[in-house]
């Protein structure tokens, strides 16, 4: 993940040396570490229920922190540590389901986590970043697209970026193969699932 420097219109029509002087400064002052803000900070899940309808989930306790190259995207790294136990979907007893020897097996496998292994511009505020996800104490390669919000600071001093993020598991890939036939056909759950990131970030002192 990287910087993420937005350009305004007038930059935008502006030689491409001229556009490159002007927001190298701004992508240059981001650069440095960051400690992610759970508090404004949303990791999130979709999967598919019953063939017809989707299942939003979120979890509510995590950590994690941002390294932002803005002079080499590809330098940019991100890490993230989540609480299994944490996770919430509108029902305790699904809840309850998804954290037992069906699903994730939290009493064994409490953390979920992502270590990035590479990071890309794809243009403008898009960016891609690859990293590995563990799951289940399986771990698998996962691209995940962002989109830069933005940077500021808060009425607190704190130096803040922001970022939009999104990216497709098949949750087999990791152990999670619990199904239900339904006797129209197909499955109770979805193998897809949605990942949904929307990240506030805290530039470390």
């Amino acid at each position: 993940m990287s910087i993420f420097g937005r350009k305004n219109a007038a930059a935008s029509d502006a030689p491409t040396s001229s556009v490159a002087t002007a927001v190298a400064p701004e992508r240059a002052a981001l650069t440095g570490d960051y400690t992610i803000d759970p508090s404004h900070t949303t990791i999130g899940f979709v999967a598919r229920h019953a063939m017809v309808t989707n299942v939003k989930g979120s979890f509510q306790e995590f950590e994690g922190t941002l390294h932002l190259d803005g002079t080499d995207p590809t330098a940019s790294t991100a890490s993230l540590d989540i609480k299994m136990d944490s996770i919430e979907t509108g029902s305790a007893d699904r809840d309850g389901h998804l954290k037992s020897a069906d699903f994730f097996r939290t009493d064994e496998f409490p953390a979920m986590t992502f270590r990035s292994t590479g990071a890309e511009s794809l243009g403008g505020d898009d960016y891609r970043i690859t990293g590995d996800l563990e799951i289940l104490g399986t771990t698998k390669q996962i691209s995940i697209d962002l989109e830069f919000n933005g940077a500021a600071k808060d009425p607190f001093g704190n130096e803040r970026v922001g970022f939009e993020g999104k990216a497709e598991i098949l949750r087999s890939e990791w152990g999670l193969t619990w199904n239900a036939a339904l006797e129209t056909g197909g499955v109770l759950v979805s193998d897809k699932i949605k990942l949904n990131f929307d990240i506030s970030a805290i530039r470390n002192a």
